[in-house]
């Protein structure tokens, strides 16, 4: 799901940072990763959720209600967002007994999990936007109606969905955001956002430079009225959080719903790239953003290198393991 169909780049124009900084951990947020299952000869499920406590994993998101992962998730403790699948939106717009169904079929039917929230599509595209609210609205009706009310509804979105430079005059480009951020206001549930500094990078290379997208500035590269900006990731939180502010949606906090660097493929995918910004992401989301001090719940994309993606060929390698369950380079959690 990483990257998928970001054609446009999103533009921030910024100074070019100077100099190295040896990345210093401080306290360390727990990190869940993202378990896709686009690739061959991947692990089984349970073998997978072992790989998952083993390294100390605590959260996983899935992209479908996948029967095989949830039943070998049970009694793990493993905090989970589950996806319903941009596939299911007419279905569970249509009618709140379709999404009751839905809720029986994929969540009732398991027992032992830690689900915390589900993500009704995954950046959306086109006119499938405007299924996604009524969606939201049917799935929190049938998780209320079914008594499980504490598994919070949202969306998963990119960072296409915003506009606007510096992070303190962000908004929504995106007129169906607007209804939806005021909807989670009321629901107290989070926004999922896929922040990616690749692709912003990648995208705007003349005026990014690679160590404000991989933590590695010596200083601040972005003065904002009083924030100051050493990373592009907290930039790209923080353009959220202000669209959410202008959207009269203030109270509503963004979990990072996915974030990655690929090891290979493309322009800077390389494997020492990309254990530096996910080593330096692992050790920079428990302090949080200049707007938003305090740690931020984070999803890494992914677990596993998926040969079978589509699209760039990036794509394929945003794992941090490989289908025999070795590390594609060294990461600590």
């Amino acid at each position: 799901m990483a990257g998928h169909h970001r054609a446009a780049a999103y533009i921030f124009a910024v100074a070019l940072a100077l100099g190295v900084l040896a990345a210093v951990p401080s306290a360390v947020e727990s990190i869940g990763v993202a378990y896709g299952v686009n690739g061959d000869n991947l692990p089984s499920a349970s073998d997978v959720v072992q790989l998952y406590k083993s390294k100390g994993i605590t959260g996983m998101r899935i992209y479908f209600p996948d029967s095989n992962a949830l039943k070998a998730l049970s009694g793990s403790g493993i905090n989970l967002i589950i996806d319903t699948g941009n596939d299911q939106l007419s279905n569970l717009a249509a009618s709140a007994s379709n999404a009751a169904a839905w809720v029986k079929a994929n969540i009732q039917a398991y027992q032992g999990l830690t689900i915390k929230y589900i993500a009704v599509g995954n950046e959306v595209s086109g006119g499938d936007t405007q299924l996604i609210l009524p969606a939201m609205k049917n799935v929190n009706a049938a998780l209320s109606a079914a008594g499980l009310g504490g598994i919070k509804v949202s969306t998963a979105v990119q960072s296409g969905v915003t506009a606007g430079y510096p992070p303190s005059q962000g908004t929504f480009s995106a007129s169906h955001m607007g209804p939806i951020a005021q909807y989670l206001a009321t629901t107290g549930a989070p926004l999922l956002a896929n922040i990616y500094p690749y692709f912003s990078y990648v995208g705007n290379q003349a005026s990014i430079d690679i160590k404000y997208a991989l933590f590695t500035s010596s200083g601040t590269v972005v003065q904002d009225g009083s924030n100051a900006y050493q990373n592009l990731f907290d930039a790209l939180v923080d353009t959220f959080y202000s669209a959410l502010g202008s959207a009269g949606a203030g109270n509503v906090k963004i979990v990072v719903s996915e974030s990655g660097w690929p090891s290979a493929g493309g322009t800077a995918a390389s494997a020492a790239n990309a254990q530096t910004y996910n080593q330096n992401l692992i050790n920079h989301v428990g302090k949080g953003t200049p707007k938003r001090p305090g740690a931020i719940e984070t999803y890494i994309f992914a677990m596993f290198n998926e040969n079978k993606k589509t699209g760039d060929e990036t794509e394929k390698h945003f794992g941090l393991f490989n289908s025999d369950k070795s590390p594609a380079y060294s990461i600590k959690f």
